[in-house]
């Protein structure tokens, strides 16, 4: 088993000690990460089940090494668990039945008599089910308390750290653009208490992170890491690197400003008006919109930071975090429920109209991208990040049709016209959204079933359009350009 999961453990041992939650309560053991002992292995993997907190198996294809007696250690791991009354998660590879050893599916039989055990198919599906287990078992034993984390109090802040000068500067700005009611003279603490920032008499970490002095003081990976490359690839020296700190409100403006100051931009003339116009080769409006999206949604918890990287050819920025359980990658293409994840920045980023609160942001960012004539935004998941894609407009204007399906027509750049149906348009925008999705994950998002998922891909590979790069488990799908 440890040869099958070699990936998957390392993934969940990484996963859990870069959690800045999960690290705070959990060691994980791997018997790959023991060093020489004169110990038996069975006497050293049984002693750590006697001692944990709680056991995480992974039930695969294969059985595993069998002792004299034909049972495998994880067999053996799961019947002391078992005896012992230890918490057990249970984690099963989808995987066919047939390619399951038959001594494994009796254990997995077994398994499931006693257990709610979950499924899954890739890494990141695993690691997210763990994360979801874990915090249940955190929460079920009360070590964690439920609510948003930026309304839980940020620990050893007090009134003192909050700036009075970044507070009547939201006041002003939130009656200019809102009319909100408290005028520029209302003493802080009451302005946090009007907006919710108190947690038992404590800033929590939404009050340090919109009005702080120092906000990275008490959550250092608030920051906003900004690179700017020459080329379309990562690669050292960067040309351009920039690491800026302080409230929400200094991140955006400041992140947004670098971007600006390396795209390309066209100056006009004066002769339709006094103002002269500005064209840059990324509209500012999407670059803010990515931007400010990464810092309101982010997960703070985590001790990722938000990356912008500015290539030749496009703009990438990086959010620590996945979507909500409510939204899909398609979702986000079209009008849909705004579920902020920090709801009590989202409200102060609103009021100063920074954010709409509406739903409207990614979609947006589509449609300006698509009147300039530009190649459409894509979104997607990269590991623990959520990812916004903006291409360069580096060539002029190219057609609104470019990257993009309208009415069921996708126009190539070489003239020709290829016939989609609906269901085949959205196969190729989950594709685009995430290059390594499952046929199984994509008939999930389209609520339809396996085999009319496999006929459309097959059309579509017909076509030209899509072709798949490496095996079922580990490759990745290639989409050609529309």
């Amino acid at each position: 088993m440890q040869k099958e999961f070699a990936k998957e453990r390392k993934a969940i041992r990484d996963f859990i000690n870069n959690d800045p939650l999960l690290n705070r309560f959990f060691v994980v053991f791997l018997f790959e990460d023991v060093p020489v002992k004169s110990s038996s292995a069975e006497e050293i993997y049984l002693n750590e089940v006697r001692n944990c907190t709680l056991y995480v198996a992974l039930i695969g294809a294969e059985y595993g090494f069998e002792d004299n007696d034909g049972i495998s250690p994880t067999e053996h791991e799961y019947d002391l668990a078992t005896e012992l009354k230890k918490p057990r998660f249970i984690f099963v590879k989808d995987v066919l039945v047939k390619d399951r050893h038959s001594k494994m599916t009796a254990l997995l039989k077994r398994v499931e008599s006693q257990l709610v055990r979950r499924k899954f198919a890739e890494t990141t599906e695993l690691t997210t089910g763990i994360y979801a287990s874990l915090v249940q078992y955190l929460l079920e034993t009360k070590n964690i308390h439920t609510g948003p984390f930026d309304a839980t109090a940020c620990q050893n802040s007090s009134l003192e750290d909050i700036s009075e000068e970044k507070v009547v500067w939201f006041l002003q700005r939130a009656r200019n653009m809102r009319q909100f009611a408290l005028s520029h003279e209302t003493p802080v603490a009451d302005v946090l208490s009007h907006l919710n920032l108190f947690d038992g008499g404590q800033p929590n970490h939404a009050a340090i992170l919109l009005f702080g002095k120092l906000p990275q003081r008490f959550l250092i990976s608030s920051e906003i890491k900004c690179m700017h490359f020459h080329g379309t690839e990562i690669g050292k020296p960067i040309p351009s690197y920039q690491i800026f700190k302080g409230t929400v409100f200094d991140l955006v403006d400041q992140s947004v400003d670098f971007v600006l100051s390396k795209l390309n931009r066209k100056i006009g003339t004066r002769a339709n008006g006094p103002v002269v116009s500005e064209e840059y080769d990324i509209p500012p409006e999407v670059v803010s919109e990515a931007i400010i999206n990464a810092v309101a949604h982010r997960d703070y918890s985590s001790n990722a930071s938000v990356q912008v990287m500015l290539f030749a050819d496009r703009l990438e920025v990086l959010s620590p975090g996945n979507l909500p359980n409510t939204l899909t990658l398609l979702q986000l293409r079209k009008p849909h429920a705004s579920v902020p994840r920090n709801p009590l920045i989202a409200d102060p980023l609103f009021l100063t109209k920074y954010i709409e609160k509406a739903g409207t942001g990614t979609v947006d960012m589509i449609n300006r991208c698509r009147n300039a004539g530009m190649k459409l935004p894509q979104y997607s998941m990269d590991g623990a990040f959520f990812m916004t894609t903006i291409w360069r407009n580096t060539g002029g204007m190219t057609g609104g049709m470019r990257g993009g399906i309208t009415g069921g027509m996708t126009g190539g750049m070489t003239g020709e016209v290829i016939e989609l149906t609906e269901a085949q348009s959205k196969v190729i925008q989950i594709i685009k959204g995430n290059t390594k999705v499952t046929i199984k994950a994509i008939a999930h998002e389209l609520n339809i079933n396996i085999s009319a998922v496999q006929k459309h891909i097959e059309k579509l590979k017909g076509k030209g359009i899509v072709e798949r790069i490496g095996p079922a488990f580990g490759g990745y799908w290639r989409v050609k350009e529309l």
